[in-house]
């Protein structure tokens, strides 16, 4: 048999959030059979033991229901994101367009305020944090690189020097291979 354990409820989760997911589950009933072979009364009117609900009917009682158990609304915190800060030594580093600009507010409007402007403030910052985060992420890459081509070059002169070794190590042996093949071209002129 399959009950269900909870009903369906949607609304928003967050990445925050611990979900506990209770879907359907089979459950095994234990089989159990007893038959009724004596009825005792002699109307033959018998019944067995009535169920809870049918009390609950007679009784005229509902259903108990569990204050913990019903189902509240959620109330959810609106979460503050601290600024990203960009350290020092990175902005050192960083192209003058895209590093942090700490400006106090302004008692007069500037033009660039007062006129019609695409992006919204949150936009801005969104652009130049992407812009900040982009510039970090090919100084990563460039550092990356040239650590890269540093071990290349080193790996290159390694098997320059390996390759040099084979070369007079084949050149010996090649020395070696005409030298025996010239005594013994002596030997059988000389028989």
């Amino acid at each position: 048999m399959i009950f269900l354990i909870t009903p369906i409820i949607i609304f928003q989760i967050q990445m925050s959030d611990i979900v506990f997911l209770r879907c359907w589950v089979s459950v095994d009933i234990p089989k159990f059979y007893t038959p009724v072979i004596n009825l005792l009364t002699a109307d033959k009117t018998w019944s067995g033991m009535r169920t809870v609900a049918e009390l609950r009917r007679e009784k005229g009682e509902t259903i108990p229901v569990k204050q913990d158990s019903l189902y509240k609304e959620i109330e959810r915190k609106t979460k503050v994101f601290r600024p990203l800060k960009v350290s020092k030594s990175l902005q050192k580093n960083l192209p003058f367009k895209t590093k942090p600009k700490v400006e106090n507010k302004r008692k007069k409007q500037l033009y660039v305020t007062k006129r019609a402007v695409v992006s919204e403030p949150g936009e801005r910052r969104l652009t130049s944090l992407m812009q900040q985060l982009l510039t970090a992420q090919k100084e990563t890459d460039k550092k990356k690189n040239e650590k890269k081509n540093k071990e290349k070059v080193k790996y290159l002169a390694e098997q320059a020097k390996i390759n040099v070794k084979k070369g007079e190590k084949a050149k010996e042996r090649r020395k070696l291979f005409y030298q025996k093949n010239a005594k013994k071209d002596q030997a059988d002129r000389e028989d």
